[in-house]
Protein backbone atom coordinates (compact mmCIF):
# COMPACT_ATOMS: atom_id res chain seq x y z
CA UNK A 1 0.00 0.00 0.00
CA UNK A 2 1.19 3.46 -0.84
CA UNK A 3 2.60 5.41 2.12
CA UNK A 4 0.31 8.32 1.35
CA UNK A 5 -2.83 6.16 1.45
CA UNK A 6 -1.64 5.00 4.86
CA UNK A 7 -1.57 8.64 5.97
CA UNK A 8 -5.16 9.08 4.77
CA UNK A 9 -6.33 6.00 6.66
CA UNK A 10 -4.57 6.96 9.90
CA UNK A 11 -5.84 10.54 9.54
CA UNK A 12 -9.39 9.22 9.10
CA UNK A 13 -9.13 7.18 12.28
CA UNK A 14 -7.73 10.16 14.20
CA UNK A 15 -10.71 12.15 12.88
CA UNK A 16 -13.02 9.68 14.63
CA UNK A 17 -11.24 10.50 17.90
CA UNK A 18 -11.58 14.25 17.61
CA UNK A 19 -15.20 14.15 16.48
CA UNK A 20 -16.02 12.00 19.51
CA UNK A 21 -13.98 14.44 21.59
CA UNK A 22 -16.10 17.35 20.41
CA UNK A 23 -19.19 15.60 21.72
CA UNK A 24 -17.83 14.15 24.95
CA UNK A 25 -14.98 16.41 26.14
CA UNK A 26 -15.84 17.84 29.52
CA UNK A 27 -12.53 19.05 30.97
CA UNK A 28 -9.44 20.92 29.87
CA UNK A 29 -7.37 17.78 29.27
CA UNK A 30 -10.06 16.22 27.07
CA UNK A 31 -10.37 19.46 25.08
CA UNK A 32 -6.59 19.63 24.68
CA UNK A 33 -6.57 16.04 23.39
CA UNK A 34 -9.37 16.90 20.98
CA UNK A 35 -7.42 19.89 19.69
CA UNK A 36 -4.29 17.79 19.24
CA UNK A 37 -6.27 15.13 17.36
CA UNK A 38 -7.71 17.82 15.05
CA UNK A 39 -4.20 19.06 14.30
CA UNK A 40 -2.80 15.56 13.69
CA UNK A 41 -5.67 14.45 11.45
CA UNK A 42 -5.45 17.51 9.23
CA UNK A 43 -1.64 17.42 9.14
CA UNK A 44 -1.85 13.83 7.85
CA UNK A 45 -4.53 14.83 5.34
CA UNK A 46 -2.44 17.72 4.02
CA UNK A 47 0.67 15.53 3.76
CA UNK A 48 -1.26 12.89 1.80
CA UNK A 49 -2.40 15.48 -0.72
CA UNK A 50 1.23 16.06 -1.69
CA UNK A 51 1.06 12.94 -3.87
CA UNK A 52 -2.62 11.96 -4.12
CA UNK A 53 -5.63 13.68 -5.73
CA UNK A 54 -7.15 16.13 -3.26
CA UNK A 55 -10.79 15.29 -4.04
CA UNK A 56 -10.27 11.55 -3.62
CA UNK A 57 -8.22 11.97 -0.46
CA UNK A 58 -10.81 14.24 1.12
CA UNK A 59 -13.69 11.92 0.19
CA UNK A 60 -11.91 8.88 1.66
CA UNK A 61 -10.82 10.82 4.77
CA UNK A 62 -14.31 12.12 5.53
CA UNK A 63 -15.87 8.77 4.66
CA UNK A 64 -13.68 6.98 7.18
CA UNK A 65 -14.45 9.66 9.75
CA UNK A 66 -18.19 9.59 9.12
CA UNK A 67 -18.60 5.82 9.09
CA UNK A 68 -16.26 5.41 12.04
CA UNK A 69 -17.98 8.08 14.11
CA UNK A 70 -21.41 6.53 13.58
CA UNK A 71 -20.05 3.09 14.48
CA UNK A 72 -18.27 4.39 17.59
CA UNK A 73 -21.45 6.19 18.66
CA UNK A 74 -23.40 2.93 18.36
CA UNK A 75 -20.78 0.59 19.85
CA UNK A 76 -19.24 2.78 22.57
CA UNK A 77 -21.69 5.53 23.43
CA UNK A 78 -24.94 3.55 23.27
CA UNK A 79 -26.52 5.21 20.23
CA UNK A 80 -29.39 3.00 18.98
CA UNK A 81 -28.40 0.53 16.27
CA UNK A 82 -30.50 1.13 13.19
CA UNK A 83 -30.49 -1.07 10.08
CA UNK A 84 -30.87 1.97 7.85
CA UNK A 85 -27.73 3.50 9.37
CA UNK A 86 -25.85 0.23 8.88
CA UNK A 87 -26.97 0.08 5.23
CA UNK A 88 -25.75 3.59 4.51
CA UNK A 89 -22.46 3.03 6.34
CA UNK A 90 -21.89 -0.04 4.13
CA UNK A 91 -22.80 2.03 1.08
CA UNK A 92 -20.33 4.71 2.17
CA UNK A 93 -17.58 2.14 2.71
CA UNK A 94 -18.27 0.70 -0.76
CA UNK A 95 -17.85 4.22 -2.18
CA UNK A 96 -14.56 4.70 -0.33
CA UNK A 97 -13.23 1.40 -1.65
CA UNK A 98 -14.44 2.29 -5.14
CA UNK A 99 -12.66 5.64 -5.08
CA UNK A 100 -9.45 3.97 -3.97
CA UNK A 101 -9.74 1.37 -6.73
CA UNK A 102 -10.29 3.90 -9.52
CA UNK A 103 -7.46 6.17 -8.39
CA UNK A 104 -4.63 4.66 -10.38
CA UNK A 105 -0.90 5.32 -10.37
CA UNK A 106 -1.21 7.71 -13.34
CA UNK A 107 -3.55 9.99 -11.37
CA UNK A 108 -1.20 9.94 -8.38
CA UNK A 109 1.88 10.77 -10.48
CA UNK A 110 0.12 13.62 -12.32
CA UNK A 111 -0.75 15.27 -9.02
CA UNK A 112 2.83 14.94 -7.78
CA UNK A 113 4.30 16.43 -10.99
Amino acid sequence: MNKYWGLVIVGGFVEILWVSGLKHADNLLAWAGTGLAIYVSFALLIRATDKLPVATVYAVFTGIGTAGTVLVDMLVWGEPVNLTKIFFILLLIAGIIGLKLVTNETDEKEVGA
